[in-house]
């Protein structure tokens, strides 16, 4: 008679349990899913505040415009890599998003320079002055530098690609050079011995995406280089807000 009932239940029993193991493989599907969106997105987000602050004051001199040299070499070197050695998906989605991000800055950013002083003398990539070089007055410069990187790296990729040991380079030199993106915005902070026109949620927001960021490449396997330049960016992030809190402690007590 047992044997019978549970018969009758097993499946009931086996419906439920299979209904449950869809709905935990839906749930880990949609958290897949935000944490690509998220990873795609993500990155972009924290230039927002600071492209909004520079909006409204109309001044670009507290944000260092080599942060956007950083980002724009890591994320060329970053597509590059992929030909060679295919990772995620969103990684590579993010790199064309932040590159059209980082060109919308720098476009921003050179308006307002040349507005704001126009009795500058005007800086031309053609004039080939080293001294001069990411500091031009036109922002159609700046995208005839990041073509020519293109055009230069794209093909040495091409004829080196069949060999690993320079795929792998390529990799490590993206993702350092994105993880040492926030040292020319802390140089400049040392020099000026002030955070002020810098977007403190900015640089917030970094180090949340890059915590986020790390934690992505290490479950998501991806290679080495990815997750130890994360942890390098976290340090460096650590050490602007650090910045933040010296610089903005000595200014009230100035003001004292």
């Amino acid at each position: 008679m047992d044997a019978d009932v549970n018969a009758l239940h097993d499946p009931v029993d086996a419906g439920l349990s299979l209904e449950k193991i869809g709905l935990v493989t839906l749930f880990i599907q949609i958290v897949s899913w935000i944490s690509s969106a998220a990873m795609i997105f993500g990155g972009v987000v924290p230039y927002v505040p600071q492209y909004w602050d520079i909006l409204q004051s109309r001044d670009a001199e507290g944000f260092s415009m080599h942060v956007c040299l950083a980002l724009l070499v890591a994320n060329i070197l970053r597509i590059f890599f992929w030909f060679g050695h295919h990772f995620e998906l969103p990684l590579l989605v993010q790199s064309f998003i932040m590159i059209a991000a980082m060109l919308m800055m720098l476009q921003l950013c050179t308006k307002i320079r040349r507005e704001s002083d126009m009795s500058a003398k005007k800086k031309y990539l053609l004039d080939f002055h080293r001294r001069h070089f990411w500091d031009w007055s036109h922002f159609s410069d700046y995208v005839l530098c990041v073509l020519i990187f293109v055009a230069v790296g794209g093909y040495i990729t091409y004829l080196f690609l069949s060999f690993p040991t320079f795929v792998e380079l390529v990799g490590f030199l993206a993702v350092f050079t994105e993880a040492m993106l926030g040292v020319p915005q802390f140089y400049r902070n040392h020099v000026n011995q002030s955070t002020l026109g810098m977007s403190v949620k900015m640089v917030v927001m970094w180090l949340s995406g890059d915590l986020f960021k790390t934690c992505y490449f290490i479950v998501k396997a991806a290679p080495i280089q990815f997750w130890v330049c994360g942890m390098l960016q976290i340090s460096i992030d650590i050490a602007i807000l650090h910045q933040v809190y010296k610089y903005g402690t000595q200014e009230r007590t100035h003001l004292r």
